[in-house]
């Protein structure tokens, strides 16, 4: 089985095309990512359960978190930056080597920028997701 690198997986975002034919830009500069999956878990424990605690799985959501380097003048964080202003939904893919990817219509939860005196210029970026989490399978 191979092993995969976090350095190969990458955040894309619809900045135009159509639906039939989107297009979709790498948000440049990035350095982490991280997809969250979360089920919402919903107590139904009753008197009967005999002192055990009972759960159903709610509905589920996700997340995505990246965090990377602020590039002059980069379209996907220009888009960004737009759609957060005008509090806008973004449609965003994370994508394997393989084909595989995930992908979803989002919200700008938060979007940091932070400028350190001695450090390189950097972004963090929130995405919360509305709607169904896609999978497509790669080749």
């Amino acid at each position: 089985m191979t092993k995969l690198a976090g350095v190969d997986v990458l955040l894309y975002v619809k900045t135009g095309g159509t639906d039939a034919s989107p297009t979709y830009t790498v948000l440049g500069g990035q350095s982490g990512a991280t997809l969250n999956r979360t089920t919402h878990v919903v107590d139904v424990t009753s008197k009967d359960a005999n002192g055990w605690a009972e759960n159903v799985a709610g509905v589920n959501s996700w997340t995505l978190e990246c965090n990377g380097f602020l590039i002059a003048d980069d379209a996907a964080i220009t888009f960004l930056e737009q759609a957060w202003i005008g509090r806008q939904q973004v449609k965003a893919e994370i994508r394997f080597p393989s084909g595989r990817k995930y992908d979803g219509n989002c919200i700008i939860s938060d979007f940091p920028y932070e400028f350190p005196q001695d450090g390189a210029a950097t972004f963090k970026l929130s995405l919360t997701g509305t709607g169904a989490l896609t999978t497509v399978t790669g080749s």
